[in-house]
Formats: structure tokens, sequence, C-alpha cells
């Protein structure tokens, strides 16, 4: 069976350089960007459940873009006016960037990682200063994060303040791919919830991430192609040389 038409459960890219595209036009496929999950933010009313009063913390991590759109949006449904003393500490300079989408950029009071968007990385930096910092997180979230906080001591409260749900299929959406491309465990667990009598047959499966891979196996699924490999760091290597050898199989 020749595979025409790819599901890549990511959002559509912002650009037409998306090496997806060099993809679709090397191998004659239809390439379709359709998320399995999305991600909402949760009500004011739901936040105070937690009982957090985020004026009581003195700085903010962020790792995700997300976080910081959900973090003031929360504040404004909440009518929480974030003094300018707030210090902001993210663990890449172009997270931090993004922060002037809703503040004025101080250098002084906005700090970011050098090396990786990994949290362990900004660690030092947070145990350098005396704060009581807020982490805006998912539902479901890292707890080797949360873990690696305590370790260094970190003076931290942990709010969740944003979810990540199914993108639920409508009736009358078609179905019709040839291949699957799944980066998260989510995204297999909507899979199972919008066709919870899925048969896989001939539809070929892909999968990013060691979680990923295993959610996929453990829904009895069939995985053909499994990343990233140290030969193929990227999802779309991957599927390139899959690609090329299913082509010459047929």
């Amino acid at each position: 069976m020749k595979i025409n038409k790819i599901l890549i459960s990511q959002p559509k890219p912002t650009t037409e350089k998306s090496p997806y595209y060099d993809i679709a036009q090397k191998y004659d496929v239809d390439v379709v960007f359709r998320p399995f999950i999305k991600v909402e933010g949760l009500t004011s009313k739901e936040f105070r459940q937690q009982k957090i009063s985020i004026l009581d913390h003195t700085a903010i991590i962020f790792t995700a873009r997300t976080a910081i759109d959900h973090f003031f949006t929360l504040c404004k449904s909440l009518r929480v006016t974030i003094p300018d003393t707030m210090k902001y500490f993210c663990t890449t300079e172009s997270i931090s960037l993004y922060l002037q989408k809703y503040i004025i950029y101080r250098k002084r009071k906005i700090h970011h990682g050098n090396k990786s968007n990994k949290l362990e990385d900004l660690v030092p930096l947070l145990a350098r200063y005396n704060e009581k910092y807020l982490y805006p997180v998912s539902d479901v979230h890292k707890n080797d994060d949360t873990a690696l906080l305590e370790k260094h001591n970190i003076n931290y409260t942990k709010a969740i303040m944003y979810r990540t749900v199914s993108n639920d299929f409508t009736p009358d959406e078609p179905f019709d791919y040839d291949m699957l491309v799944f980066f998260s465990p989510a995204g297999i667990a909507s899979l199972m919830k919008n066709f919870p009598e899925f048969k896989q047959g001939d539809i070929k499966i892909a999968c990013f991430g060691p979680t990923t891979a295993k959610a996929a196996k453990d829904a009895g699924l069939r995985l053909d192609i499994e990343a990233p490999t140290p030969e193929m760091p990227s999802m779309t290597g991957a599927l390139d040389l899959y690609l090329k050898n299913y082509n010459k199989k047929k």
C-alpha cells in the first residue's frame, strides 16, 4: 500500500520552510497537521481551589511560552496586578523575550539559562537568588523537574495553570490517513478516546520519544517508526529514511 496521506499531530508550522513540506514534495505525499491534543487554561475558580496566592511570591519560573500565556491570562481573570518588582526566570532566552508580550522587558528582573531548555541548567541561577518562586505548570508535567527543585532546596510553589485535553474529531471529519505521527502519550490517549474501536491494519504509526512509544505499545499498537535514535535524532529525519526505504520495497 502506497503512503499517500500522513497526519502530523502537531500544529501547522508558521513558515513554509518546515522539513515536513520538503518530505511532502520529495515523496509526493499529503502531509496534514492536525493535533490530537490541545492546551486550555484553568478557570479562576479551578485555580482558587489550589489555595495559592500569586502575590505571595517574588519570582516566576517559566519553561515554556504556553506557561507565560496562561499565567498572565489567569492573573487577568483573577484581577491580580503583578508588581514591577516581580522577577522572572526562564529556561531559554527566547522564552524570556516572549515576556515582552505582557511586560516591559528589563534585564535586571528577567533572567534566563544559557545552555538548553532544561530546568536543570537554570537551577544554579535560581539557587543564587533568595526568592520565593512560583512555578506554573500543566496538569501533565515532569515530576523530575519538581524533584530537581526540591533537591537543590529551591523555595518554590508548583501551580497548575493549564491542562492538556483531547482535541476531539468531529463526526464529519475524515480519518483517511496512511500514517499517524505522535509526539506525546496524550496524543495516543486521544486517538483511543476518539476511536475506541480503532483497528490499525495497514496504517503506519510513528512515535517520537520513549514515553510516547511505550504508550503506543501499551495501547496495542504496532510501531513502524521510533525516534529519536543516534542515527536519526529528529522525526523528520526518521520519516525521510522510512519513506525512502518503503518506496524501494514497492
